[in-house]
């Protein structure tokens, strides 16, 4: 089944996440791939995560389809102007991927190498309105896309006179169209919080049909979120990084605006021993899913290479 009709139907649902390597070595990244299999209703492929220069995420979601997974393609209005991004949405179409998470992207500061500068020529908001342009058969500027109008010759004038148009565009032509399912992306932890509510009905005006949180680990934050967005109407899937460790999260809480750890999970985290890691990261994701369960449609999880860990997690919290 499509995301789409996952997201339509009964139950809780969930994704995982993958991060392409910086060079083409990419076993491990597909043995990551396969531990989502069955699991998860799509894999999101990140997009120069951090600013840095990675391998194609296109190119990724391409390989995944071809595995039999659903991918969903991370797109940043960063590292690309308005041109670039319809030519890789295009693309993605032409492979069949329709699912595409529209992200502002991280500031480029971030990243290396430190002489890229950021695009930013579109928002997250444009970029929605451009997917679904072209899901309508024109680009941003307005002029239709090839083949996804129907040119009908017009019938003469019976009086003879010569005629103003000699055809006309019906359209647009479904099958010549590219077909998507968008996504957009929230800051539920965020202070104020209003803020963030605007942005994400702008995003849902402009198209977004699902939502993928920020990492949260407090229910009761979700709860007051999802209150605040009830009006929305599309699904939301509550994001979770995989706590590695106490430190991790402290760096989160320090530098990743919009999320707050709180201090007794860090507690647990640095109490765990080194061995015993991934089995605390995988509890801590369980319980909160359970904790969070009812407040949204389903949970979307960012492994960071412990993939095998977030299925422990969803195996835990026994949701399904």
């Amino acid at each position: 089944m499509s995301l789409r009709e996952v997201l339509a139907s009964d139950g809780v649902v969930f994704t995982g996440e993958v991060g392409p390597p910086k060079g083409i070595a990419c076993d491990e990244l597909w043995e990551e791939a396969e531990d989502f299999r069955g699991k998860v209703a799509a894999v999101n492929v990140t997009d120069n995560q951090s600013s840095v220069m990675r391998l194609s995420c296109l190119a990724v979601c391409i390989k995944l389809k071809q595995m039999g997974l659903e991918p969903v393609l991370q797109m940043v209005c960063r590292d690309r102007n308005r041109l670039a991004l319809q030519s890789d949405l295009l693309g993605a179409a032409l492979w069949g991927i329709e699912n595409i998470l529209a992200l502002t992207g991280e500031h480029i500061a971030l990243g290396h190498p430190p002489q890229a500068k950021g695009v930013h020529d579109l928002d997250s908001v444009q970029l929605l309105q451009a997917i679904e342009g072209l899901a309508q058969g024109k680009d941003v500027g307005g002029n239709r896309l090839d083949g996804a109008w129907k040119k009908v010759k017009l019938p003469r004038p019976t009086d003879g006179s010569k005629p103003k148009k000699t055809f006309k565009y019906e359209g647009p032509v479904s099958q010549n169209c590219p077909s998507f399912f968008p996504g957009a992306v929230v800051t539920p932890c965020a202070d104020p919080l209003e803020p963030q509510i605007i942005k994400l009905e702008k995003k849902v005006e402009a198209g977004a049909k699902f939502i993928q949180t920020q990492a949260v680990y407090d229910a009761r934050q979700l709860e007051k979120f999802v209150k605040a967005a009830e009006h929305i109407g599309v699904p939301i899937l509550a994001g979770l990084v995989m706590l590695k460790n106490a430190r991790m999260a402290q760096f989160m809480n320090e530098n990743v605006a919009g999320v707050s750890v709180p201090d007794a999970i860090i507690k647990e985290l640095d109490s765990a021993a080194k061995e015993d890691r991934k089995k605390v990261s995988a509890e801590i994701a369980a319980r909160l899913m359970r904790e969070m369960a009812g407040m949204c449609k389903g949970f979307h999880l960012m492994p960071l290479g412990w993939s095998e860990c977030a299925v422990q997690a969803m195996e835990a919290a026994d949701l399904r």
